[in-house]
């Protein structure tokens, strides 16, 4: 897999290329990540790749010219590649659009700053505008490296333990509660289920637990302490 990143940042991404999941992805070959500096695309001396918005208002757009002409360079190296410009306007980062992601060769990554990106990039240039969540962020490198993270984390050989692709979402369930030693901390205790060596039963108890928590969630239900303290309200 290969992960093309356009970015007005690009030594941001060394921490994902120095540690974790992805720089052993990387090492091992599964993944490549290379980034494009946006302003070596820039036609004027001062590197500019923004400019003020049509209609007024405040904040700078990124222009079209610089994006589409890093595009083009990128395409013409990797033809199939996936564009894809991170986005809170975007469709929403989730369990299946990861799966679908993780079975391209190649993703082309597009961080938008200040006030984003010409509407003109989103209607002709981009295959998928993504979201990672209903929040905002100072730019989409930031997204970018959720996206390469857990793409990654899909891909054949790099997780070392193949139990570890069974994540929350996998199967649209969210994980059951792990526990490791000691036994007994503080007066809390690992349910006995898990001590009792019977794996039918102990994959019994986390399937409960895992669609006890989906449900809980689908509710909206707020937990402090262990407790049921609200629900959250959607409008």
């Amino acid at each position: 897999m290969k992960f093309e990143i356009i970015t007005l940042f690009p030594e941001m991404f060394s921490a994902i290329r120095e540690e974790g999941v992805v720089a052993r992805a990387i090492k091992k070959s599964i993944i490549s990540i290379s980034e494009w500096q946006l302003r070596d695309f820039s036609s004027n001396k001062y590197k500019n790749i923004d400019d003020k918005p049509y209609g007024g208002g405040g904040g700078m757009v990124m222009q079209v010219k610089p994006i589409r002409d890093c595009i083009a360079k990128i395409k013409k190296q990797n033809p199939k590649t996936r564009v894809i410009y991170l986005s809170p306007q975007g469709q929403k980062l989730n369990q299946s659009l990861v799966e679908t992601l993780a079975s391209f060769d190649s993703l082309t990554l597009l961080c938008g700053r200040y006030e984003g990106v010409d509407e003109r990039i989103i209607e002709n240039d981009i295959d998928y505008e993504v979201s990672i969540g209903d929040y905002v962020i100072s730019g989409g490198e930031l997204a970018a490296m959720v996206l390469i993270d857990t793409v990654s984390r899909r891909l054949p050989d790099v997780l070392g333990n193949q139990d570890s692709l069974k994540d929350s979402f996998t199967d649209n369930l969210l994980d059951y509660p792990h526990y490791t030693r000691p036994e007994t901390i503080d007066g809390q205790t690992v349910p006995q289920v898990l001590l009792s060596g019977n794996q039918a039963k102990i994959d019994a108890w986390r399937n409960e637990q895992s669609n006890k928590k989906t449900k809980q969630k689908e509710k909206g239900e707020i937990k402090y302490n262990g407790e049921i303290i609200g629900r959250r309200v959607c409008n």
